[in-house]
């Protein structure tokens, strides 16, 4: 039986500019990373995360802070 995967457009900070949260798989293809690397920084508390349960999610306004992206967003809206 083949496999089916559907491929899913990279993520840009445009594109999650409207979400609150990401999963830290989401944040590690928007920063380049791995999985394991993603969960490895979020451990050691390298990118911001947040605790919802069991779940770990990356706040997207805490993230684009994190990148200084938020001030790039700001000065182009203006």
């Amino acid at each position: 039986m083949a496999e089916h995967t559907t491929a899913h457009p990279p993520l840009t900070l445009d594109a999650v500019a409207d979400r609150v949260t990401l999963t830290v798989e989401e944040a590690a293809a928007l920063l380049g990373l791995g999985r394991s690397a993603a969960y490895e920084a979020a451990r050691r508390g390298q990118i911001p995360t947040r605790r919802l349960g069991r779940r770990v999610v990356v706040p997207v306004p805490a993230l684009l802070a994190w990148l200084g992206a938020e001030d790039d967003r700001t000065s182009t809206a203006a």
